[in-house]
């Protein structure tokens, strides 16, 4: 039977951050489902740095087709949960319908992979990352530490269930990590 993936994300999604681990999943052979607010073709972002800025800047990207709404999600149905950054995790967050979503994964142990603005989401359920240690995006760092986690200052770390990166430039070692943990399940 196929692994199946959970990726929650939404409008100004970093385009790199979700079609790399869509497609990566789907390449697994894993059924693979983009949830998103409501079902809908989601405007993705792509961010980059510019010399002589101070942060990065956003540039429209691809459309991508949501398949399901988070009201509709029953995240038993799932082994595994991707959460790509860009903005989408600083408003997603705030659907009633995500932290039960998220709480889900982490009580019963199944792989989490979570990369750069995405630790925004993860505070949605902060009883549960208290005590994990995970890297985010440094601007994120404040909301990494809020939740009573420990910030790892690396591109890449893996704690217990929880993949996480540092951005889109580490989606390689990212995906491999996520992959091995659902795969080991």
């Amino acid at each position: 039977m196929s692994k199946k993936v959970l990726i929650i994300t939404g409008d100004a999604v970093e385009a790199l951050e979700v079609f790399y681990p869509y497609y990566r999943c789907l390449e697994e052979g894993f059924d693979t489902t983009i949830a998103s607010p409501s079902v809908k073709k989601l405007y993705t972002v792509s961010h980059d740095f510019i010399e002589g800025t101070e942060t990065y800047v956003e540039k429209p990207a691809y459309g991508l087709d949501s398949h399901v709404a988070f009201a509709d999600v029953n995240p038993s149905e799932y082994d595994g949960l991707i959460i790509p950054g860009g903005r989408a995790p600083e408003y997603i967050r705030l659907d009633e319908s995500v932290p039960a979503i998220v709480r889900h994964f982490f009580e019963e142990n199944k792989p989490v992979g979570a990369i750069c603005h995405a630790a925004q989401v993860l505070s949605v359920v902060p009883d549960l990352m208290k005590g994990k240690e995970y890297t985010a995006y440094i601007a994120c760092k404040p909301d990494v530490i809020a939740c009573g986690a420990t910030y790892i200052d690396e591109h890449l770390h893996v704690h217990e269930n929880l993949v996480s990166g540092h951005a889109w430039p580490d989606l390689p070692g990212f995906m491999r990590e996520f992959i091995r943990l659902l795969n080991n399940r």
